[in-house]
């Protein structure tokens, strides 16, 4: 990391050279070049040079303890020393965030579609589902952000077999990426007799909506059927073709939205999910492998496949990616993800760290 602060240095006070040639003014284009190029590496270079001027200072601090006769100056160049480390680490943390920044940085504050599908294990699965679902509505809640169902296709006995929703707020996708993948979960059904544990899982999903310039849908590529609603929807239900089905004939996508009683509404929601869904396979395709977050995506939904397990009988969560288990699910589930959001945050941050070492 030093080797190349220093190689900033050098570029940035070679581009400050060339931009005080007075003859660079007949050519505005590498002007320009010049001039915004030293624009942005002028915050590394700044962070850089203050800490060469801590180093410096704890170097002249560093031959004052060398003085045995003067005891008082000794104990105030100890204190300085102190102070001067303390603001180094601060500066190092602070380079670090600047060369290192969230490959996913860019899409802070994008809007995203969230899709939750049972797994394996039948209704308790769905159940499960369910529960994920209102973990997440609580803590998008209790963050401030706002949501909107997509779709759902609820189970008899109160879960999902599958629920989509959409998720906009100032850095909310930063905080929720890290729950793609397969959560498992481990209690005893509501539908178990015999008091025995059992296991099942649900599978999590997080899909940027596409801005319009990112990705092109060609209404010749799309057929798109309606029907009439089915589940929950009381006197609505089965009484008008409002839900809508949307093909991606090339891709072989298929969006479905029944959660308004209007069509054009469904139609609207479904084209948003089928965006998001384009666009992941996009960047899937371009980038096989985009980081360490992407390598977390959802799978099949087997149990086998996990990056969560959720243990009731011991009130534990632990996550396998880091290695993070708290006890205090109750809480969780309940919309505090706070400290497990925090954990995933912080370990991506130390993974790029150790990448770019």
């Amino acid at each position: 990391m030093f080797e190349k602060l220093k190689q900033l240095k050098d570029e940035y006070d070679d581009l400050t050279h060339k931009l005080a040639d007075t003859s660079i003014m007949t050519d505005m284009s590498a002007y320009q070049s010049y001039a915004k190029k030293r624009s942005q590496i002028e915050p590394l270079v700044e962070k850089w040079m203050e800490y060469e001027g801590i180093e410096q200072e704890i170097s002249s601090c560093n031959s004052l303890l060398g003085n045995e006769h003067d005891e008082e100056l000794r104990k105030m160049a100890l204190d300085e020393i102190e102070g001067l480390e303390e603001r180094k680490g601060v500066l190092i943390k602070q380079i670090e965030d600047i060369l290192m920044p969230d490959e996913d940085a860019q899409y802070k504050n994008r809007d995203f579609i969230m899709e939750i599908r049972a797994g394996t294990g039948g209704e308790e699965s769905g159940l499960f589902a369910g529960d994920l679902f209102r973990m997440y509505s609580r803590y998008i809640q209790n963050m401030g952000w706002k949501m909107d169902v997509v779709d759902s296709n609820p189970t008899e006995i109160g879960g999902f077999k599958e629920i989509v929703f959409s998720v906009e707020g100032e850095n909310a996708y930063n905080c929720l990426k890290f729950e793609s993948g397969t959560h498992r979960v481990q209690r005893v059904p509501i539908t178990e007799t015999g008091g025995r544990v059992h296991t099942s899982a649900a599978t999590v999903a997080i899909l940027i909506e596409p801005e319009d310039v990112e990705i092109e849908v060609r209404q010749e590529d799309l057929r798109i059927d309606v029907y009439r609603s089915t589940g929950a929807g009381g006197q609505h239900v089965n009484t008008t073709d409002s839900a809508v089905r949307i093909t991606h004939v090339p891709s072989g996508v298929v969006v479905t939205c029944q959660d308004e009683r209007s069509q054009h509404k469904n139609k609207a929601k479904a084209m948003k999910v089928l965006r998001a869904r384009l666009f992941a396979h996009a960047e899937e395709k371009q980038q096989s492998e985009f980081s360490n977050v992407r390598k977390l995506q959802v799978g099949t939904g087997d149990r086998s496949e996990k990056i969560r397990t959720y243990n009731y009988p011991q009130n534990r969560i632990t996550d396998h990616r880091i290695g993070l288990s708290l006890y205090k699910l109750e809480i969780i589930m309940d919309g505090d993800l706070n400290e497990m959001v925090a954990a995933l945050v912080q370990a991506a941050k130390e993974q790029r760290a150790e990448d770019n070492k």
